[in-house]
């Protein structure tokens, strides 16, 4: 990546905490939240579960729920078995279904640089059966991009 305009100069500027990448570490920030993500999109509802399904602790299950809750990434909602006590189910919002392509991306590279290209699950599409990928594309061509291909600039918020 290379930056553009007054950024060249790194010696004038900090994005300090401004760094989304740091905001969104700061809140997946431990294998346990990734756990939970992971399960949430694998269709995980009940807490019970995802402690089974993590191999977690309740209580780390516990924090892990709230926080994706309190970033709006996960909603609760009460349910019912007859004869049993009022519990909450947990299911991705919008904001929490936009992670999938961090979710994938994770799951990728970790199946080829970490288990030599070949990972214990495959994610297709549902109807057509091929394998799904994440890439950094642009338009129009939608051409795989390297990070060398990428320029950096002040958005127009910043």
């Amino acid at each position: 990546m290379e930056f553009e305009g007054r950024l060249q100069d790194r010696e004038t500027w900090s994005i300090g905490d401004a760094c989304s990448m740091t905001k969104v570490l700061e809140l997946l920030n431990s294998k346990t939240t990734f756990q939970v993500l992971r399960e949430l999109f694998f269709g995980t509802t009940r807490f019970d579960d995802f402690v089974d399904r993590t191999g977690s602790s309740a209580p780390a299950v516990s924090r892990s729920l709230k926080q994706l809750e309190v970033a709006r990434i996960v909603a609760r909602t009460p349910y019912r078995e007859p004869g049993r006590r009022a519990r909450d189910e947990y299911r991705l919002t919008d904001a929490g279904e936009d992670l999938l392509p961090v979710f994938l991306s994770l799951v990728q590279w970790g199946d080829t640089h970490l288990r030599d290209g070949r990972g214990p699950l495959a994610f297709v599409h549902g109807g057509s059966g091929q394998s799904v990928e994440v890439r950094v594309t642009a338009p129009p061509s939608g051409a795989p991009l390297r990070s060398s291909d990428i320029r950096i600039r002040q958005s127009a918020q910043g």
